[in-house]
């Protein structure tokens, strides 16, 4: 039998994990700053945490959804 996967698709699931893990660092760190540091974490932690962490697991949706099988 013959893989229809498209080429791009195990990278596409690589960039989604890839997003999705910095999201979540970013998430614990979010919470981690303020406990050693005792200062407010900075923009751009905050910013990595909202946009990383949704963006990973929707492009992992999207994988999953083009990656399944058609029904016959």
């Amino acid at each position: 039998m013959t893989d229809r996967r498209p080429r791009g698709s195990s990278a596409l699931l690589r960039v989604a994990l890839v997003l999705f893990v910095a999201g979540f660092i970013a998430i614990a760190a979010i919470f981690l700053v303020p406990a050693v540091g005792g200062n407010e974490p900075p923009l751009w932690l905050y910013l990595t945490a909202m946009i990383a962490a949704p963006l990973g697991f929707v492009l992992a949706l999207v994988f999953a959804l083009f990656s399944g099988r058609r029904a016959r």
